[in-house]
Formats: structure tokens, sequence, C-alpha cells
């Protein structure tokens, strides 16, 4: 058995609490039907703070979007990952959060001594972690990979809405809204719609029946 003072000397050498080496990360797009999952994961630096972080879904839209600038420039270091629509199907969307969670973590250009995640629940990493309820609210560096992750989702659905504006993805952002719902029934399911999620496979075995009807 180790004696107390080797085990008191060996936890002074840990750098757990060196400043600039506290990572947060946090996902947006657990939720909607359609769309990957997007996870951020933020070290911030302490000599340039940014003032007005908070739970990316508190602020509007202009103030992330000047945030999401804010952090890219004053950050030590930052990462933005994804989990496709494949992959969520593929795993189920708990799974395929843990996913991008630990794909922003290894994205990082610095290696963090020590990761807040937001939630109660931990992606496999070879790091020290920890799970933060409520974290976007609480640990500014939580907040802004929540601001890295909402804002990236969003612009890839603005993107998504170019291609096919008769389902509105600039508006709900994927989410299931009545009139996301209602074009499901019209239009059918994409490709980047989610078949595990049951509004989806409804209006795909809605189609299906149709197009049953029709061959008759």
């Amino acid at each position: 058995m180790r004696s107390k003072k080797f085990l008191k000397a060996e936890q002074a050498s840990l750098p757990w609490d060196t400043p600039g080496l506290l990572a947060g990360v946090d996902e947006a797009g657990r939720g909607p039907l359609a769309g990957p999952v997007v996870a951020a994961a933020v070290i911030l630096d302490e000599r340039h703070p940014i003032k007005g972080l908070a739970d990316s879904k508190q602020l509007t839209a202009l103030r992330r979007e000047r945030l999401f600038d804010e952090i890219r420039a004053k950050a030590l270091c930052c990462s933005v990952a994804q989990a496709s629509v494949e992959e969520i199907d593929q795993l189920n969307i708990l799974q395929a959060t843990m996913l991008a969670m630990r794909r922003a973590v290894q994205g990082l250009r610095l290696k963090p001594g020590k990761v807040l995640v937001d939630g109660n629940r931990l992606p496999p990493l070879d790091v020290l972690a920890e799970a933060v309820v409520s974290g976007d609210a609480l640990v500014p560096a939580i907040s802004a990979a929540s601001i890295l992750a909402k804002v990236t989702r969003d612009r890839l659905l603005c993107e998504l809405h170019q291609q096919h504006p008769e389902y509105g993805f600039d508006r709900h952002k994927g989410y299931g809204t009545a009139q996301h719902l209602r074009a499901l029934q019209a239009h059918g399911a994409l490709a980047v719609h989610r078949r595990s999620f049951a509004p989806v496979a409804r209006a795909l075995a809605s189609t299906a029946l149709a197009g049953e009807g029709g061959a008759h």
C-alpha cells in the first residue's frame, strides 16, 4: 500500500487546475427530426474574457452570431464536430451525441487537463471529465461551446433551407413543429431526416402506403 506522503506528492504534480486547460463541451440538435447533431469544445483564455456568455438558447440569434465570432477570436482553442443523420439512426441519438462530443474534444489543438460537459452524461474520453447539469448557464466554457454548436447547426439548417425551401428549415431548424410535420406529410422525408425518429417513420410509412394505393 502506498504511503499518504507519496499520494500527496503525486497529486501535487497533476495539472488539472492549470489555467487555460479547462475545456467546456456542449451540443446542439438532439431533439430535431432532421440534420446532424453538432458538438463543440472550447478552452477559453482567461487573459481575454468574453462578456455575455450564457446558455445559447437564452440569447438572440444576433447575439449568438456576435459571440460566435468573439469566441473564435479570443479562445485559446475550439473545435466543432458532428455526428451524421446516418450515425444517429444507427447508434441512437444519445450515443451519436456522445460521439460528436468526443470528436469535438479530440479536435482541440491543445489537450485539456479537465473537460466539463453539459448535462448528466459523459462521452468516453482519455482525460479527466465531469458532467455539469445546467452547465451551459453556469460554466463560461460550456456556454461558449453551446453557442458554437448552436450557431454552426443553425447555419447548416439554413443552407438546407436553400435546397429545400418547402420544409421551412430556416424557421424551425429541423424541430418537429406543426409546420415541419405538415411539410413531412405533404412532401415526404428527405435524406437529412432522422428515420429512427417516430414522426419521420410515420411520414415514410404513410408515403409508402400512398404509393401502394396508387399502384393498384
